[in-house]
């Protein structure tokens, strides 16, 4: 296990997405799918790892997709054809008009864009989702199943450089949840998607009176960790000790964090497919490196161990929606720690 801890020298002093969830909590409210997902204390599995509590937020059921996902890339698709159209009403006349002329294609590793599909197919849009060779099957059935082309490409970053290509030449609108300079607005508007489900934990806690002490959040290029930290940091009245976690064989996170600037991290595959990045999101690394306490690494074997280990208390998911778990094991945090873990999606072939 590597670990870093951010010092004063590498705290960004702005975040360049929106860290408030009101505009996807309005969209939200309309959808007859939407209910929040559940945030479970689960004592026996806390007895097992040596802590006090530990709230499980699971979001294998979030809206019929199977991972927190659905957040994020489906309100970037509604809020650019929104401003399209220059009508807040989705399903009017305007909006349904302008979204029958756009095309949004990203690249994904299965979840993100499922999310993306969904988004174009609800509001009458057209979509592309290039998956590398590493994307699990019945991805490309639940993709295709939602109207949208799949196309397989190579690897992850192959995969971002065709979607980024494709996007260039034939005028099409790139909805990436990576970011970089030049490249801002469609992941920020991911990334403020996803703050619904830190605002659902706010709730629940602060019905419970009682926080958790310690998060953890797993990484790919960063979104989701982004978006719960800046949440948690801007609006939790209790502060806990925030910790990233990523596969040793991709912790761009960590190397861009300890370096201070974006870092590549080659590595091998993982088998922690959803989080298999080796370049970080430039949103989230600014954001991170000011929200985050401490960033370590898990093996794919750790993350295995862990998924196992939530099956054994009734939670199906990957070594990607465990990672959280398995970050908790290795840092093992305390008897008296509180901590907070995001089951972030459920079975590949869910």
């Amino acid at each position: 296990m590597k670990r870093h801890f951010p010092t004063p020298e590498n705290i960004a002093t702005a975040r360049r997405f929106r860290v408030d969830p009101a505009r996807p909590m309005a969209l939200l409210r309309k959808c007859p799918a939407y209910q929040a997902t559940p945030l479970t204390s689960v004592p026996a599995l806390a007895s097992a790892l040596g802590i006090s509590a530990i709230f499980v937020k699971d979001e294998s059921t979030r809206m019929g997709l199977g991972s927190f996902k659905a957040l994020g890339g489906a309100f970037a698709v509604a809020q650019m054809i929104s401003e399209a159209s220059g009508s807040k009403d989705l399903m009017d006349g305007a909006s349904r008009k302008a979204a029958s002329g756009m095309t949004f294609v990203t690249a994904s590793a299965g979840n993100h864009g499922l999310s993306v599909a969904a988004g174009a197919k609800v509001f009458g849009a057209n979509a592309l989702v290039v998956l590398p060779f590493t994307a699990p099957e019945p991805f490309v059935q639940r993709i295709s199943a939602m109207g949208a082309a799949v196309r397989r490409g190579g690897s992850y970053e192959e995969s971002v450089s065709e979607a980024v290509k494709l996007a260039e030449e034939k005028g099409w609108i790139h909805v990436a949840d990576g970011s970089w300079e030049g490249f801002i607005k469609a992941p920020a508007l991911i990334v403020e998607g996803y703050t619904v489900l830190a605002e659902e934990c706010r709730k629940e806690f602060a019905r419970l009176k009682n926080w958790p002490t310690h998060v953890f959040l797993q990484a790919g290029v960063g979104g989701l960790a982004a978006s719960l930290a800046a949440h948690i940091r801007e609006f939790w009245p209790e502060q806990p000790f925030i910790t990233v976690v990523e596969p040793v064989a991709a912790p761009c996170l960590l190397k861009s964090i300890s370096a201070g600037a974006l870092t590549h991290a080659p590595g091998p595959d993982s088998n922690m497919g959803r989080l298999d990045c080796k370049d970080a999101s430039l949103i989230a690394f600014e954001s991170l490196r000011r929200d985050a306490d401490a960033f370590v690494t898990i093996s794919d074997s750790d993350a295995a161990k862990a998924a196992g280990l939530l099956g054994q208390f009734g939670v199906a998911t990957t070594p990607s929606g465990a990672a959280g778990v398995a970050g908790l094991i290795a840092v093992a945090p305390g008897s008296d720690s509180r901590c907070l873990v995001v089951v972030s999606e459920g079975p590949e072939d869910g």
